[in-house]
């Protein structure tokens, strides 16, 4: 199986050599350390680790600003570590997409289940964005077809099924896409009317 790979982001470097030790005996795959949230970006864009692991307070950026990027662009979900559990703190995590957030000091024990709890997660996340691109697509499609059978209705007086059949037969013989064809015959209404 593949092991998870991991960024460590934190701008002590006593916890860092700390974290990655504990992440090796649990039998993740450090794949990068820095000390900067500007940094942790850098690195996760570079090489879209599964995991990154961060600080909330680190210089240049802090955690949790990194960690809005890292989310926004989709490139690896990230588990927070911080001294610090006030609500503002939580609240602003919560708010950049943050899928685990982990209190110091902590141990070794605790590490393997939030991070398994934030990859999959994601995972989750993922695959519905995926759903939601999906439907997306199939609504675009279905408003298109549903267009171009009116059209074929009223320019050549054909029925609501004739013409979806009419559309349907036309992708197969050119072996394009259903919402292509609509596309074209929308196309050529609309040239036609000019």
């Amino acid at each position: 199986m593949e092991r998870t790979r991991i960024i460590i982001a934190d701008d002590e470097s006593i916890v860092r050599t700390d974290l990655k030790e504990m992440l090796t005996n649990l039998g993740y795959l450090v794949v990068g350390e820095v000390g900067d949230g500007r940094s942790a970006v850098n690195l996760a864009r570079e090489l879209k680790p599964d995991l990154v692991i961060m600080d909330i307070k680190m210089p240049d950026m802090d955690g949790i600003e990194a960690a809005k990027i890292l989310t926004e662009e989709q490139i690896a979900p990230v588990l927070l570590l911080t001294a610090y559990g006030q609500k503002e703190l939580v609240d602003r995590a919560k708010e950049a997409g943050v899928v685990g957030y982990l209190v110091k000091p902590f141990r070794e024990l605790d590490l393997a289940p939030a991070i398994e709890v934030a990859t999959s997660r994601f995972k989750e996340f993922r695959m519905m964005q995926q759903e939601v691109q999906d439907l997306q697509k199939a609504l675009e499609t279905r408003k298109l077809v549903d267009r171009a059978k009116g059209i074929l209705m009223d320019t050549q007086g054909l029925t609501e099924a004739e013409a979806f059949r009419k559309i349907q037969k036309m992708s197969m013989n050119t072996r394009r896409p259903m919402k292509e064809v609509a596309e074209a015959i929308i196309l050529a209404a609309q040239a036609n009317q000019d």
